[in-house]
């Protein structure tokens, strides 16, 4: 397993982290993987009856590292074919595996969420069956700011939360959440002082239930409220693949940059 993901394992439960506390837990192609590898590994694990998915040094994940604009621009033809035609067998691509694995795990998942949630962080959170986030934790879809649309399976998992005119309102304006909106729009299951501990009660009230039982309810929400998959995640696909790359979308990712990073020359922490 990569260092940029630990998994840590207290008997039934399994605590998955996000590991790259300096960058806020942002994401690379490293990270991408090992969160594909983790969600596959515990699929396999005996015994594991509830997984909590959490960021190292108080924050979630702050999304994609600056470093895969410039590897994704340089690669843009193969990242596009990754995107198009996911392993045969498989409904996800690459960057949709590292998410939507934790929504095929037959445990329950819980995200405690610290600090923000923004970009693939979110989408992360989104793929958990539960989210606890602190009292001042921040959320965003974020990926219009560059020109995008969020292609991370989470054709999979907002339509179970929010309306349609809620989840176009935060995929078009990208604009940031206070954990209470959050709350109150369905975007996060509660709000508690302590998320990790929060998570640590409800992971023990859940595993004293029928594995089958909690297998078979994840089951029956996950595959009866939203689209099948194949359908929803190649459409993602479809639409940033499109997206990419493309005069508009180079031209709104440079003047995010510009913004972010004036002629200074000052390089920030990785975030979506």
């Amino acid at each position: 397993m990569s260092n940029a993901v630990e998994i840590t394992r207290e008997d039934s439960l399994a605590i998955v982290t996000l590991n790259r506390p300096e960058k806020k837990n942002a994401w690379t192609l490293e990270v991408f993987d090992a969160l594909s590898a983790a969600s596959a590994g515990l699929a396999k694990a005996d015994g594991l009856r509830a997984v909590i998915l959490t960021g190292a040094g108080g924050c979630f994940s702050a999304g994609l590292d600056y470093a895969m604009f410039a590897e994704f621009a340089a690669r843009l033809g193969e990242i596009r074919a990754e995107m198009l035609a996911p392993p045969e067998g498989r409904p996800a691509n690459r960057f949709q595996q590292p998410v939507v694995g934790w929504q095929a795990l037959g445990v329950p998942v819980i995200a405690a969420i610290e600090g923000v949630a923004f970009g693939a962080g979110l989408q992360l959170a989104l793929a958990a069956d539960f989210r606890i986030a602190a009292p001042d934790a921040r959320f965003s879809v974020m990926e219009a700011k560059w020109g995008l649309v969020p292609d991370m399976g989470i054709t999979r998992s907002l339509p179970k939360l929010l309306r349609a005119d809620q989840a176009k309102e935060l995929i078009m304006s990208a604009r940031v959440l206070e954990a209470p909106e959050a709350l109150e729009l369905g975007l996060i299951t509660r709000i508690a002082d302590t998320p990790m501990t929060a998570a640590r009660a409800m992971a023990d009230r859940l595993m004293e239930r029928s594995p089958a039982a909690l297998a078979a309810a994840k089951k029956l929400v996950e595959e009866g409220w939203c689209g099948e998959a194949s359908a929803t995640l190649a459409l993602e696909a479809r639409l940033q693949a499109g997206l990419m790359g493309t005069p508009g979308q180079s031209g709104t990712a440079m003047a995010e940059l510009r913004r972010r990073f004036p002629a200074s020359g000052r390089r920030g922490r990785g975030r979506s």
